[in-house]
């Protein structure tokens, strides 16, 4: 077998037995790296302490990852407008933070007779977002809500990446 020292150096092409006793000289451990090589490839390292630095790498790039989730706002066809600019502050956050917003007209008792004014505030809201999102998913109405789903605008996306905020 071909064995590489701890620091990646080579130290040569020799038989199992030899490579074992090298390693339990130094208080090391045999680690097979390349087994589909001719010959097999065999490193000298602490196993233990090459595990716990492979998870804290992983436990660091998971910590680093941002999820976007979906998050919700209700609003309902006869709100105020002080509370509607409230709910497009909170979409506007959420935004912000990386999340998607749904927004959904939940309708009650015959308000539902009129889809038209529920459609009409979800204009409203998506006018009042301004240009900080898009919409991805368009109106849709289902049993007695009606949603879209916005999302962060491809054009602030990339102004902010380029710190052109104003």
């Amino acid at each position: 077998m071909r064995l590489v020292g701890e620091k990646g150096e080579q130290l040569g092409i020799m038989p199992l037995v030899e490579a074992l006793a090298i390693a339990k000289r130094k208080n090391l451990d045999l680690v097979e790296v390349a087994p589909d090589m001719a010959p097999p490839v065999c490193r000298l390292m602490d196993y233990g302490k090459f595990k716990y630095e492979q998870t804290k790498k992983e436990r660091e790039a998971r910590k680093n990852r941002k999820v976007s989730e979906l998050r919700e706002v209700r609003i309902r066809p006869k709100i105020g407008d002080h509370d509607l600019e409230a709910k497009v502050n909170t979409a506007k956050k959420l935004i912000g933070e990386g999340d998607k917003v749904k927004v959904s007209v939940v309708f009650r008792g015959r308000e539902i007779l009129h889809p038209d004014l529920g459609l009409e505030l979800i204009n409203k809201f998506v006018n009042m977002i301004g240009d900080i999102a898009q919409v991805e998913q368009a109106p849709l109405q289902e049993g007695n809500r009606l949603h879209l789903v916005l999302g962060l605008s491809r054009k602030k996306a990339t102004s902010g990446l380029r710190g052109e905020d104003a």
